[in-house]
C-alpha cells in the first residue's frame, strides 16, 4: 500500500488537494480532522487523552489498510507542537512493517495567501483553524515549526495552481511509481 501523506501548515489546501487526487486515484481518503474532531468531542485539544488517542487512531487505521491491501490511502497532516516528535517515524515503521510504502508530499503557497483562506466557509465544516490573529500567534510561538518532517518527494506551492493540478502532480508520481 501506498500512504500519500499531504502535509503543510493550516490553509495551504491539504484537503481540497486529497480530495481531488482521490477522486483521480479512486484513493481512499483519511483526512487529519477526521479524528480531531471525533476526539474533540470528548477531550480538549492537546491534551494527553486527546493526542494518545489521536496517534493511535491514526496508526491503526494506516496499519488496517495495509493489512486489508488498499493499493493506497491519502492522509493529510498539519505539523504542529501537539504531535509526539516520534510520530512520523512511526508511521513510516508502520507502514514499511506492513510492506508499504510513505510518500511524503508537502504543500505550501505565501503567507498573504494562506491568511485569505483562513476565513474561508469551507474550513469551519470540520472546526478548522479561521482566525489570522490565532495563526499568527501560533506561527510566532513557534507551533508549526516543532515537528520536522522528512524532504518531501514533491513541493506544491499551491498559489500556483489548482487543486486539480495539484492533485494531477501527485498522481503523476503514483503512476511513474507504478511503471518502474
Amino acid at each position: 500500500m501506498k500512504l500519500i501523506f499531504i502535509y503543510g501548515l493550516p490553509a495551504t489546501g491539504k484537503l481540497t488537494v486529497a480530495q481531488e487526487l482521490s477522486a483521480m486515484t479512486g484513493y481512499k481518503l483519511f483526512h487529519n480532522h477526521l479524528a480531531v474532531d471525533l476526539l474533540l468531542s470528548v477531550f480538549d485539544f492537546g491534551s494527553a487523552p486527546f493526542v494518545e488517542l489521536r496517534e493511535q487512531i491514526w496508526l491503526s487505521v494506516f496499519e488496517q489498510a495495509c493489512r486489508n491491501d488498499l493499493p493506497g490511502l491519502i492522509f493529510t497532516f498539519a505539523p504542529e507542537a501537539t504531535v509526539h516528535p516520534d510520530f512520523i517515524d512511526r508511521a513510516v515503521a508502520t507502514i514499511a512493517n506492513n510492506k508499504g510504502e510513505a510518500i511524503f508530499i508537502e504543500l505550501v503557497c505565501p503567507l498573504a495567501e494562506l491568511k485569505q483562506r483562513l476565513g474561508s466557509p469551507s474550513r469551519l465544516q470540520f472546526g478548522k483553524l479561521t482566525s489570522t490573529s490565532l495563526f499568527e500567534q501560533l506561527a510566532a510561538s513557534g507551533r508549526f515549526d516543532s515537528l520536522p518532517m522528512p524532504e518531501p518527494r514533491l513541493s506544491i506551492d499551491t498559489s500556483l495552481c489548482s487543486p486539480r493540478q495539484g492533485a494531477a502532480r501527485i498522481a503523476q508520481i503514483l503512476q511513474s511509481d507504478a511503471l518502474e
